[in-house]
């Protein structure tokens, strides 16, 4: 289940009702899937796009995509680091981020115009759709490994457009747990 944090309030939700609605305050829809039963860890692309077909043919309708593919990034990808890094720093997209986690997990950190940036965790049975324009930041739990559907209204339109900023660098980039402290925010802690 998704865990959301506001680092500037230090704040964090754990309700889902709680995460949609501040979601949904920044253009963001989160949903939960059930993902028991559902599949084998060992099957294939098309047996997970077949095992949640009702669910993804509802989606493509609501918004409008109109492609879905399932993506694995797990430790056994070369030059896993080098792809990461394509994406831990501050981008938008010309369409949405639509991802519904099948296995593993990852953060999205999102810097909204006018507010702090806030970071969902997002794990297996998690969807989230991180509208066009959004500026964010994606990177991996500490575990490295996601499994998602992905949906598309046209692939060209995912192609990461780079901020320019640098403020991703000032956040842990793994996952957070309890222990979950900003690196922006360190100094702060330190100081007397």
């Amino acid at each position: 289940m998704a865990l959301l944090r506001i680092p500037s309030e230090d704040r964090t939700l754990t309700e889902p009702e709680a995460i949609c609605g501040f979601l949904r305050q920044h253009g963001i829809w989160y949903e939960r899937w059930p993902v028991e039963g559902r599949i084998e860890g060992s099957a294939t692309q098309e047996e997970v796009l077949s095992a949640y077909a009702l669910e993804v043919d509802a989606l493509k309708a609501k918004g409008g995509y109109v492609t879905a593919d399932v993506v694995d990034v797990t430790e056994a990808i070369p030059n896993l680091q080098a792809m990461l890094d394509k994406f831990n720093r501050e981008h938008t997209h010309a369409e949405d981020e639509v991802r519904f986690i099948v296995r593993g997990g990852g953060i999205f950190h999102v810097h909204p115009e006018n507010g702090s940036v806030f970071a969902i965790e997002v794990h297996a049975g998690d969807l989230i759709n991180v509208p066009a324009g959004t500026k964010h930041w994606f990177d991996l739990c500490a575990d490295r490994d996601v499994r998602a559907i992905r949906l598309f209204k046209e692939k060209a339109g995912w192609t990461p457009l780079y901020t320019g900023s640098e403020i991703a660098s000032g956040y842990q980039p793994l996952c957070f747990g309890p222990n979950y402290i900003p690196m922006a925010r360190i100094p702060t802690l330190l100081s007397p």
